[in-house]
């Protein structure tokens, strides 16, 4: 999920071997948290109650609610450890200065009339906006895992039903991050540079 970076024309644009580790890890911990996800979500819909409209099997991982608890709380580890050690990668790298939205980015959206200037700048905003999402569903999902020890987590939110439609709502918006960070990175550098960050 590494934003877009300015490269010559004709120079083939590279990301470093964190970030390719970094992006596959994120697309295969998010498939399995969002097939395991439906698959919870069958035992109990978040809309509807145990009557709701339930996922067809063929979108679903886990075969049972415990099965998909399972893979869904495993994946969610993974993807946790994946963001903690990016994070530091990026801290420790001082990445963090060309990745995060700043005061120029927002003059930019005002003032600027380069096309690139801007993908870049919407890029940086899309990419700093998904970090508080991130960490919400965390937040709601470890809530859901131990209710009994965190019990004040879903006093947070009110009530066991509202944590769950917060947590099932931010599935939503990642999958639109991850979209429009595609998009964004091909507006930018073409596929070379979506390529480039897995391959």
């Amino acid at each position: 999920m590494t934003p877009t970076i300015p490269f010559k024309p004709g120079k083939l644009p590279t990301q470093a071997i964190g970030a390719k580790i970094f992006h596959w890890v994120n697309i295969i911990s998010l498939f399995i948290m969002l097939t395991s996800g439906l698959q919870i979500y069958n035992a109990n819909p978040v809309f509807g109650g145990r009557a709701g409209w339930h996922i067809p099997p063929l979108f679903t991982l886990g075969g049972w609610l415990a099965g998909g608890r399972h893979w869904h709380f495993a994946a969610m580890w993974l993807f946790s450890l994946n963001l903690l050690w990016y994070g530091l990668y990026v801290l420790a790298t001082r990445r963090w200065r060309h990745r995060f939205v700043g005061t120029n980015d927002l003059k930019a959206l005002q003032k600027s009339k380069n096309s690139k200037r801007l993908i870049y700048a919407f890029h940086r905003i899309v990419y700093t906006s998904i970090i508080p999402i991130l960490v919400l569903a965390l937040f709601t999902g470890i809530g859901m895992y131990k209710p009994a020890q965190f019990y004040w987590i879903v006093d947070i939110f009110g009530s066991w039903q509202a944590l769950r439609i917060v947590h099932f709502s931010s599935v939503p918006i990642v999958i639109l991050f991850s979209v429009t960070h595609w998009l964004l990175g091909r507006e930018a550098g073409g596929t070379e540079l979506t390529e480039s960050m897995f391959w």
